[in-house]
């Protein structure tokens, strides 16, 4: 009887240690990072290969996991309380309740899945060649189940969404990219551009591009000495011809077909026709993404598009070098004016621009200012106060209190921003300053 009862201690105690390795395997496979297995595999490494073949087809491992989990969990509780009926009666059932429910969470579940998740990566090579062989001797059951339970699916309103998963891996991506960012492992500048990376996909050409009213461009019908003159002083590689009228751009002229020209002119702009080497301008929807128009820069020569709306109307125009800003920052070389268009000042507001783009301010301030209605920061408050403001008018939402400072006609020009101790303030109008308090700006 002694015996017996040894033997049944010994059976519950291993049970509870297969229960702790499910667990625990279960853990370190899906929480193991993927990129460091995928470099160990590269290098050679063949425990890290299996991972990651086990991984390819995490319903098998899932399946497996759970059968051997059930069937040592299950058998455990019963021996135990075949033992403790043995032991002290009907009532030891109860005592064998208690007790196995707390061993198999402590010692079965807690402490395996807490050390695993702590050394997920040796964890998952270290189990990866038993849990292949217990997928290889659990397949049949496991398919059983598996067909068992599609069969019951079939009964209910269920689909694959591709789209949901590819929108959770790149959500994925983005939340592991600010958590290392919070934690200090990821500094904010590559974080910036990692997260620039990400956004091409929801930006517009629209979103990004030089608006029309800030474009050089020349005019066709002007004399060519003038046209040169025009290019110098504005220093672009490429400049947009336009005749008849500015909307109506005729050709894209580039400096360096421009010099070669000039070359075989012998340096006489009289005698240039600059329409001869002018090439044809390339027109893109203000629909396109941002990252279809850099796949197209990347495949076609030309790096300007003119950006037009459904009416085909000139709006502005993007370059190759403006969807890269998206990414790495503003790019500036030694010819290029440095002009401040955000200021923070010592008192902890910020005096902005109008012209600003939200995402440019978020950016460099750290903000979360929502750009799903407006693009620039004038174009936020115009939104949200549903009016066009006087300088020195205030209003207050999504946490920060934006005053007015100046305006040329209907246009918003300058604002003082002030960050507000608790975010997502309600939307109000609250005039509180008046058109005076717009000279107090001594910066702007």
């Amino acid at each position: 009887m002694t015996f017996d009862i040894a033997m049944s201690f010994l059976a519950i105690l291993v049970l509870v240690a297969l229960s702790a390795f499910f667990n625990g395997s279960e853990t370190a496979l899906t929480a193991a990072s993927r990129a460091r297995l995928h470099a160990l595999e590269e290098d050679g490494n063949v425990r890290a290969k299996l991972v990651n073949s086990l991984l390819s087809t995490p319903e098998r491992m899932i399946g497996t996991v759970l059968l051997g989990n059930t069937l040592v969990d299950v058998l455990a509780a019963a021996m135990a309380s075949n033992l403790a009926v043995q032991l002290y009666g009907d009532v030891g059932v109860a005592y064998a309740t208690v007790i196995m429910t707390l061993v198999i969470v402590v010692f079965g579940a807690v402490l395996p899945k807490t050390y695993a998740f702590a050394y997920a990566d040796k964890g998952s090579l270290l189990v990866a060649p038993i849990m292949r062989v217990l997928i290889f001797l659990l397949t049949p059951a496991t398919r059983a189940i598996a067909f068992f339970v599609r069969q019951i699916l079939k009964l209910t309103p269920t689909k694959t969404d591709d789209a949901a998963n590819i929108l959770a891996a790149h959500e994925e991506i983005r939340g592991t990219i600010d958590l290392q960012a919070k934690e200090g492992a990821v500094t904010k500048e590559s974080a910036d551009m990692l997260g620039g990376v990400l956004d091409l996909r929801d930006l517009q050409v629209s979103d990004i591009m030089v608006h029309r009213t800030k474009m050089d461009s020349v005019c066709g019908d002007d004399p060519p000495d003038k046209i040169v003159a025009e290019i110098l002083k504005h220093q672009n590689s490429r400049m947009p011809i336009w005749k008849d009228e500015p909307e109506n751009i005729v050709g894209v002229l580039h400096t360096k077909d421009l010099f070669a020209a000039l070359g075989r002119a012998g340096w006489d702009p009289s005698k240039l026709d600059i329409m001869s080497f002018a090439t044809e301008p390339w027109f893109v929807p203000d629909t396109t993404s941002v990252r279809e128009q850099l796949n197209q820069f990347l495949k076609k020569k030309p790096q300007l598009a003119l950006v037009v709306d459904e009416y085909g109307e000139v709006q502005g125009l993007i370059t190759l070098e403006d969807i890269l800003e998206e990414i790495v920052g503003q790019i500036a070389d030694e010819h290029d004016i440095q002009e401040t268009h955000i200021r923070p000042q010592p008192d902890g507001t910020v005096n902005v621009d109008g012209t600003v783009a939200i995402r440019d301010l978020n950016r460099q301030m750290d903000w979360n200012l929502p750009d799903d209605e407006a693009t620039t920061i004038a174009g936020l408050v115009i939104h949200e106060a549903q009016v066009i403001p006087e300088p020195g008018q205030v209003f207050t939402f999504h946490g920060y209190r934006f005053e007015v400072l100046r305006k040329a006609r209907n246009k918003i020009t300058a604002l003082r921003i002030t960050p507000l101790p608790g975010a997502g303030a309600t939307s109000t109008d609250a005039p509180e300053a008046s058109p005076a308090a717009a000279a107090q700006d001594n910066k702007i």
